[in-house]
């Protein structure tokens, strides 16, 4: 059930990515950290960016799909081994963060992204991580 969850959860933010890259604002403003003593955004994402990480989501969820589903008692190494190995790793950096505007040791705590990073983004990337760790092992 988690494993579809996370799935489901991967190709949504997959397509407001994509949505993001056409010039949609909707959430824009709450998704980007925010520079200490200003409203200026840390950094401002290009279309390229944007799409690219749709992209690896997209791949992200497919990796953990075939994995979690079809490969679930195939025990050798093999390339969605190592893909779901790499998507754990990176969503357990992203909730750890930079330990300066994301992650749980973010010291830049004063924004709206900053508390939807503490209480949502974070854990959420914490759960999609642990969810890979549970496909794996």
């Amino acid at each position: 059930m988690s494993l579809l969850l996370v799935v489901c959860v991967l190709f949504l933010i997959s397509i407001i990515h994509v949505y993001w890259a056409f010039g949609g604002r909707w959430g824009a403003m709450v998704v980007l950290p925010i520079k200490k003593g200003s409203q200026e955004p840390a950094f401002v994402p290009r279309k390229i960016g944007t799409l690219l990480v749709a992209f690896l989501l997209v791949v992200a969820a497919f990796l953990l799909l075939i994995k979690g589903i079809y490969l679930r008692n195939v025990q050798e190494f093999n390339f969605f081994t190592l893909g779901c190995t790499v998507c754990a790793v990176i969503f357990l950096i992203r909730a750890i963060g930079d330990f300066k505007y994301v992650g749980f040791f973010k010291k830049i705590k004063h924004s709206q992204f900053a508390r939807n990073d503490t209480w949502l983004y974070s854990p959420l990337c914490l759960f999609i991580s642990l969810v890979y760790l549970f496909v794996l092992f």
